[in-house]
């Protein structure tokens, strides 16, 4: 049976294999900081080891269910706000003249797409937080509400 493993900052996929007796654990991948089976990781561990049959499903679902956001000191929760805040500090640094002084407009046109792709992410989740929503019981405020208070 395989199951996701935390070893310092890093997650892994492992198997328990029973050779002479004792337990040995076989490394299938390295999941990264953010513990996610992407299908790369599938394709990889099904090429390496052909003959071992994985859950898939099963695991993916072990690793949605791990990730505890309501504990608002699970280590997930801390990287995650943390992550926003760098975020939103290298966001409020960048300056429109840095896009169009950029020596390639190539990278301020993908700049671009990705800051909008970005913008719809925030306004999924929002939608997501706010009442009625999927996650409804969280509560936000907009900024408006904020400045009228």
């Amino acid at each position: 049976m395989a199951f996701v493993r935390r070893k310092g900052n890093s997650y892994y996929l492992v198997h328990n294999v029973r050779r002479g007796g004792k337990v040995k654990q076989l490394h299938l991948a390295r999941l990264g900081d953010r513990a996610k089976i992407t299908d790369t990781i599938v394709r990889e561990v099904s090429k390496k080891h052909p003959f071992m049959e994985l859950n898939w499903r099963q695991l993916r679902s072990q690793l949605n269910q791990q990730v505890n956001l309501a504990d608002p000191n699970s280590h997930q929760v801390q990287r995650l706000i943390a992550a926003l805040r760098t975020l939103h500090l290298d966001l409020a640094d960048l300056l429109p003249p840095v896009l169009q002084i950029s020596e390639s407009p190539v990278v301020a046109k993908e700049l671009l797409v990705q800051l909008q792709l970005l913008q719809s992410t925030i306004q999924v989740k929002l939608g997501q937080l706010a009442p009625g929503g999927r996650f409804g019981s969280a509560s936000y405020e907009g900024r408006d509400a904020r400045r009228r208070s």
